[in-house]
């Protein structure tokens, strides 16, 4: 492996007309990270049975630790973003890293709701500002005509974590019981962390991996955001309507995908009867769904935005029937008395939500401007609304049903009804989106 701490790219490199491809390997060390992000995370569904089981709570009380990493998450977004703005991402995508992985490990430690409930919150809290890191370092590696593409990768890459953390996760607790599952999971971000302090940099030029050929192509279709330190213009941002509408499409989003992220294993095996490793794996299949989807959406928008020169309704089309039509799906799977097709039909509308990702991705960068952490943490932890409105729901929902008397598929379908309306908002949301306004030229 090249080491970074030689002379910059410029001063080394032979003349060549060929491009180095340093870009790509930022983008595995992204897809690394984003893939051990959604395996810690969502690793939490499958055990939230034995953890309920073991330490006595119920689902209301275990929906509030559910929600307890989704509010901290919220809360630390900008804080964390306007960091990378402000020392470069290097140094804080690698404590971020470092923290969630100390944090899912020290789950294991934990002996009662007190004591899960701050360990979850803290583990959130580490959490944060990955995303907006990530979609920094992204501005500043790569050339927008390759960001929607790249964007689809490192967030399919999360996905495919999150297919396999409940599958992984089922295997694991049967076996070794889910204190070892949280100590496995968590030790795996440790090693990412290490390597990428060591060969990765902020800015491409100071990178040795990257010559000056790439270094161009880069910067081709317009510079690369700066570090920043002035103050964000928050007058403007909150007078700002797409800034807006892109938090609530993300709050939409969030309240769906948190149902699989957090409740669906459980409404498996407690609604539909399914046994738990079986389970888990219907659980990844609807994850599955949603990774396929987002690694084509990056592909897709590229494709759109290279035939159409109007890239904002091109955007706006994407989203809205892509939202539109997993709330469709969406209820037909709730529909479906087979466990199988019901998770079928799930994945499908899961993969038609997330098609939309990178979209949304590409306009929180472009309308953020130079301030690109920042606000596209400001955007993302918005999502926070969604997520703990779902983690919260679907718990106390259950837990009322209960007390009416239902049982199994009564108990839990009718709260798929509300997903479903949640998505149709985001889908009109959409509509209304134009990112070309961006907040520094407000």
């Amino acid at each position: 492996m090249l080491n970074p701490y030689e002379p910059p790219a410029a001063e080394l490199v032979s003349p060549s007309d060929q491009p180095t491809r340093a870009r790509f390997i930022v983008l595995a060390f992204l897809c690394a990270m984003a893939f051990v992000l959604y395996l810690d995370r969502v690793c939490m569904s499958k055990a939230v049975e034995p953890i309920r089981d073991d330490l006595g709570i119920s689902k209301s009380q275990m929906g509030w630790v559910l929600a307890a990493f989704t509010l901290a998450y919220g809360l630390f977004e900008v804080p964390t973003g306007r960091w990378g703005d402000r020392y470069g991402s290097r140094r804080v995508l690698t404590r971020i890293v470092i923290w969630w992985s100390a944090f899912t490990m020290l789950t294991a430690a934990c002996t009662g709701f007190g004591m899960l409930l701050i360990v979850r919150f803290l583990f959130g809290a580490g959490e944060a500002g990955a995303y907006p890191n990530a979609a920094r370092v992204i501005a500043r590696w790569f050339p927008v005509r390759e960001r929607g593409r790249v964007q689809g990768i490192m967030l399919a890459a999360a996905l495919i974590g999150a297919t396999l953390a409940p599958i992984i996760a089922g295997y694991l607790i049967r076996d070794l019981g889910w204190r070892w599952s949280f100590v496995i999971f968590g030790g795996t971000g440790v090693f990412w962390a290490a390597a990428f302090f060591w060969w990765f940099r902020d800015d491409p030029q100071q990178h040795v991996a990257a010559n000056a050929i790439e270094c161009q192509l880069i910067t081709a279709d317009g510079p690369a955001p700066e570090q920043h330190h002035e103050p964000i213009p928050w007058a403007a941002v909150f007078r700002h309507r797409t800034i807006g509408l892109l938090g609530a499409i993300v709050t939409c989003g969030s309240f769906n995908s948190y149902l699989y992220f957090s409740w669906y294993a459980t409404y498996l095996e407690k609604g539909r009867g399914v046994e738990s490793v079986d389970a888990g794996w219907l659980a990844g299949l609807a994850l599955a769904g949603a990774a396929v989807g987002q690694l084509g959406g990056g592909f897709v928008l590229d494709g759109i935005l290279r035939r159409f020169e109007n890239r904002v309704v091109a955007r706006r089309v994407l989203g809205c029937v892509s939202y539109s039509s997993a709330a469709a799906l969406l209820a037909v799977s709730v529909n479906c008395d087979s466990s199988l097709l019901s998770a079928v039909f799930a994945a499908a509308s899961c993969c038609l939500m997330f098609v939309q990702q990178s979209a949304w991705w590409s306009s929180a960068v472009e309308v953020s401007g130079k301030h690109v952490g920042s606000l596209f943490g400001l955007m993302n932890g918005l999502g926070v609304f969604g997520a703990m409105g779902s983690q919260v729901f679907f718990g106390h929902f259950a837990d009322w049903r209960a007390t009416q008397g239902f049982a199994g598929r009564a108990q839990w379908d009718p709260a798929f009804y509300v997903v479903v309306g949640v998505l149709f908002i985001g889908a009109i949301g959409w509509l209304f989106v134009d990112p070309t306004k961006r907040v520094d030229e407000a």
